[in-house]
């Protein structure tokens, strides 16, 4: 049993034990019935035995049609219960008003699996969620796995499964490869598999998701990633059901070294936003699932053209094992544009050596040798010589990767093979990723892949594709050096109804989040007296759970230097707060010690409706919403995870010092962030969000100082 059939399928009906899963049937299946099979092979319940009979299946294939003795010229059986074995997997190919009794029949009859290729559900309206709900349960009720409905199925090409009626195949079968493709629409899988088989990728499974009654995009994904076959998955989503399956799964695929290369619709601001918090009102939630992205490793792809690029690339060269380039070009035009494209997508384009130089210039005296190394127009009337040229660039320049640009001179019959064969003498590279950039013939391009060059037409899409390469590198880097685990999640908070701020503060210092020492005052002596004990100036505010923004009320005093300051303060404080919302519980006015220097940033918890509870972080100060330099984790991360976070920001240029400044306690900070994360992850339930703001950095060795905190509970 493989780890996935170990989890438990969402939204699960209560008292319903669905720990066995069955994907393996879904996707893999070893017998297969067709409900709804035709006769015509052009039809939906045609194609799919046409398919499986055309690719050599080896299961055993059981036609269900009740009128017909035989389909496609074999015995068809009236219902499934008639199958002379129980299979892995049912076909449903029925209208949508004859699914349910279809589900309920696979079900009774003890199937593991079905599919639904019919439309007509949840996204038709209120009437086809219900029935969409009925067959969910009638399924449950026995185990059954469902994909779909509205589905184009799913394929495994070594096994020559083609539980599809996708004309997709009409032109030939997939090639089985290391390349998986997940995506919740048909349309778009297909597209993507037709685009993939035009670049000569290898694709071993492919799956469409549909309606997502039961097994989702998040499900699937796990389940392509644990297979030792598949290197490369591109993903398709319009949304994540699942969060805790989706998160596994790319964390699973990052530890395996597998590339996951996503694109993700849908741009708007969906996430469940608590009103008045900075933090919500920063997280989009298509910011978010951005920097979710980038912490697990996946490489979000902005086209269909950029996903097919960056597969093409991973499934072919894997990862680089560094971060350079090194450019050979007959042009130097095209020569500094890919340098500048290479640049833009985080490549180094580092200088060739010296003593590799002073070689180049003695071969050709009038080229330049640094990097792009530009050997002139003239090379093409000496392959010899540009072969040796090629040979120094691979062999003396120390790149991790290399690209020659050749045009369109490829194209060319009378150069094109031997071209070619000047760049395949120049040797391999010792494990360098070799890529060119040409305009040519399809057949040409075949056979520079088949040299082990990557082909390119634009260098842009090239050096982007690199750049995805690198970044992969990185990931897989970090997962396979992550040993340490995460201190244990603090235990959750009981805490109902609003929260003050000393409240607030009480709460998450528990969890690990240190703040300055201050005092409630319940009257304006007593603020008198703590402030005297903290020391002059102070800063009074206002203490009330219905007060969370207190500078709108005017309810924050600074720099207080002595007792009678306070105590006027304390009662102007009180006044105001009350004037401003009569009701106001007002538990008393905090004394605090004005705190200077250092480096002003937020951080934040925010619940995203799809992604659940992620942690805020950036630069603080008033313009931090009109500027929303901010990124975003999901939780809980660690410490390690916490410093990738603060580095994507503005925030690390200002805390490495500026222009000789102090260097802030980045280390700190980090740890602040990491013990968030696990407040957030621990009492996901009862919150709707979290500000800290600001929280002033000090310098290194000084630790952090958060001056403001407002915890929003969840209704």
């Amino acid at each position: 049993m493989t780890t996935i059939d170990k989890i438990s399928a969402p939204t699960a009906s209560a008292g319903t034990d669905r720990i066995s899963v069955g994907l393996d049937a879904l996707f893999s299946p070893r017998s297969i019935a067709l409900i709804g099979a035709s006769d015509d092979s052009t039809r939906i319940g045609g194609r799919p035995l046409k398919y499986l009979r055309g690719s050599g299946f080896a299961g055993p294939v059981y036609p269900v049609n009740p009128r017909r003795e035989t389909v496609q010229g074999e015995r068809a059986y009236a219902s499934i219960v008639d199958l002379p074995t129980v299979p892995d997997l049912a076909l449903l190919a029925v209208p949508a008003a004859a699914t349910r009794q279809a589900v309920e029949d696979c079900a009774s009859a003890g199937v593991k699996a079905a599919t639904i290729f019919a439309a007509g559900f949840a996204e038709m309206g209120e009437e086809g969620k219900a029935e969409q709900a009925r067959i969910v349960a009638a399924a449950r009720a026995s185990g059954l796995r469902l994909l779909g409905p509205n589905c184009l199925g799913a394929a495994d090409a070594a096994s020559g499964y083609y539980g599809t009626f996708s004309v997709m195949l009409d032109d030939g079968f997939l090639t089985p490869g290391p390349v998986a493709i997940v995506s919740q629409s048909g349309a778009y899988g297909s597209h993507i598999a037709q685009l993939a088989r035009n670049r000569c990728m290898g694709i071993r499974h492919w799956i469409t998701t549909g309606n997502e009654c039961d097994v989702d995009v998040a499900e699937a994904l796990r389940w392509v990633v644990e297979r030792d076959e598949v290197k490369v998955v591109m993903t398709y989503a319009e949304g994540v059901r699942n969060r805790a399956s989706f998160f596994e799964a790319l964390d699973i695929a990052r530890r395996r070294g597998i590339g996951v290369v996503m694109l993700k619709v849908g741009r708007s601001e969906a996430g469940a936003h608590a009103v008045g918090s900075h933090t919500a009102a920063l997280a989009g939630s298509d910011v978010v699932f951005d920097a979710i992205c980038r912490q697990y490793g996946v490489y979000r792809a902005r086209s269909t053209a950029e996903q097919i690029d960056v597969a093409y690339a991973l499934s072919r060269a894997g990862v680089p094992s560094g971060n350079t380039l090194g450019i050979f070009s007959m042009s130097g035009g095209l020569g500094i544009q890919m340098a500048d494209d290479g640049d833009a997508a985080g490549l180094e384009i580092t200088p060739m050596p010296a003593a590799a130089q002073a070689e180049l210039k003695a071969l050709l005296p009038y080229a330049s040798p640094v990097n792009p190394v530009d050997a002139t127009a003239q090379a093409m009337t000496d392959l010899p010589l540009m072969t040796r040229y090629i040979q120094v660039v691979l062999e003396q320049g120390g790149y991790d990767m290399f690209v020659a640009i050749l045009g369109t001179t490829p194209a060319l019959p009378s150069y094109s093979a031997r071209l070619a064969e000047a760049l395949e003498a120049a040797g391999d590279g010792n494990g360098i990723i070799r890529a060119v950039t040409m305009s040519a013939p399809v057949e040409t391009v075949r056979a520079y892949e088949a040299r082990g060059f990557l082909v390119f037409e634009d260098s842009v899409a090239l050096t982007r594709a690199l750049g995805a390469l690198v970044t992969f590198r990185g990931s897989f880097a970090r997962a396979a050096a992550a040993t340490s685990e995460m201190p244990a999640l603090p235990a959750p908070f009981t805490r109902t109804g609003a929260l003050s701020e000393h409240s607030a503060k009480a709460l998450l210092a528990d969890a690990g989040i240190p703040f300055p020492r201050e005092c409630l005052a319940a009257t304006p002596d007593d603020a008198a007296a703590a402030a005297k004990a903290i020391g002059f100036p102070v800063v009074l505010k206002i203490c009330s759970p219905d007060v969370p923004h207190k500078t709108d009320v005017g309810g924050v005093l600074v720099g207080l230097k002595d007792e009678a300051a306070v105590r006027a303060g304390a009662a102007l404080l009180v006044e105001r707060a009350l004037a401003a919302v009569p009701d106001a519980r007002v538990e008393g006015v905090l004394v605090a010690p004005m705190i200077g220097g250092g480096a002003e940033v937020i951080a934040g918890i925010s619940i995203d409706a799809a992604l659940g509870p992620v942690v805020m972080f950036g630069l603080g100060g008033v313009f931090v919403e009109v500027l929303k330099d901010v990124t975003f984790r999901a939780v809980p991360f660690s410490v390690e995870e916490a410093h990738r976070m603060i580095a994507e920001t503005s925030a690390a240029v200002v805390l490495k010092g500026v222009r000789g400044a102090t260097p802030g306690d980045i280390d700190a900070l980090a740890e602040t962030l990491a013990a968030l994360s696990r407040f957030a992850a621990a009492n996901e339930a009862g919150l709707a969000g979290v500000d800290i703001n600001p929280i002033r950095v000090m310098p290194a060795g000084e630790g952090v100082v958060p001056l403001d905190a407002l915890v929003l509970l969840a209704e």
